[in-house]
């Protein structure tokens, strides 16, 4: 599943492409389990409005749209991945693959298309002020301080990894950043949340903050479907130090890679460099 950096970098070239174009005409597919909106509903709530800006909440991909020139947001569109759900940018001749789920017109000639081949991906509309805006459950990784990022975890009785795969508690962080971040900290993924200091907390903070940075500079990590808004494959992966790199020589200090369950998670680590 697109996890943060991959969810950043396809909003921001979403939005570097469509800001300030308006919808013309929304096609949608026949398959339900894209749609937390009914499809008739979400194409009339579409068409018409202007994009104005496209940006990453959590794990979410939020459009905000609004009607006329006006530069207030009427409605948001939100777009979930999913595990392998692509959010593409093209122009209107280039062929629609399979799994196409949405197609979306726009002023400028080029169409915005939602591909999703195994469907778990969402698109929902929220008009106001009927609707409530979209808002992500726990806090934004890349701005937490650290006195909150601290009390996030205070008292807790679980693994940090488990702790950090928490939406309610960091919104976005997923399996990749949460090895490769847990490796950077020197901590092991296994380590009670609520038993590790302030500085080793910090430690932490400080990691997940440079490695999620890092991923989004070299267009995420593309381990199986992602790819951005021009269908680009990312680069990060090339860095992983421990991620899916069972048995492999750690690149420290060269012992083999292990790999563990936590919270249900294929979770890798090195057991000389990690404590």
């Amino acid at each position: 599943m697109p996890e943060l950096p991959e969810v950043e970098t396809v909003a921001r070239g979403v939005h570097d492409r469509v800001r300030g174009q308006r919808i013309l005409d929304v096609w949608l597919g026949s398959h339900r389990e894209p749609f937390n909106t009914p499809p008739a509903r979400l194409a009339k709530g579409l068409e018409g409005r202007t994009i104005l800006a496209v940006r990453r909440i959590g794990k979410h991909i939020v459009a905000d749209l609004a009607d006329g020139k006006t530069a207030t947001p009427a409605a948001q569109w939100i777009v979930h991945l999913g595990m392998t759900g692509r959010l593409l940018v093209t122009t209107p001749d280039a062929p629609v693959v399979a799994h196409t789920h949405a197609r979306a017109a726009l002023s400028s000639g080029r169409e915005l298309r939602f591909v999703d081949p195994r469907r778990f991906g969402r698109l929902e509309l929220r008009q106001f002020p009927k609707d409530q805006p979209f808002a992500a459950p726990g806090a934004e990784p890349l701005t937490i301080q650290a006195d909150a990022f601290a009390a996030l975890f205070r008292g807790r009785k679980l693994a940090i990894k488990a702790a950090l795969l928490n939406q309610s508690l960091l919104a976005g962080v997923g399996n990749i950043y949460a090895d490769e971040s847990l490796f950077h900290a020197a901590l092991r993924p296994r380590r009670l949340a609520g038993r590790l200091t302030r500085t080793e907390l910090e430690r932490l903070r400080i990691a997940l903050q440079d490695v999620l940075q890092r991923a989004i500079a070299r267009g995420g990590s593309s381990v199986s479907d992602y790819v951005d808004a021009n269908g680009v494959r990312g680069f990060f992966q090339l860095e992983h130090r421990v991620y899916q790199r069972t048995g492999a020589p750690c690149l420290v200090c060269a012992t083999p890679i292990h790999r563990i369950v936590v919270a249900g998670r294929s979770t890798h680590y090195c057991p000389t460099c990690q404590h």
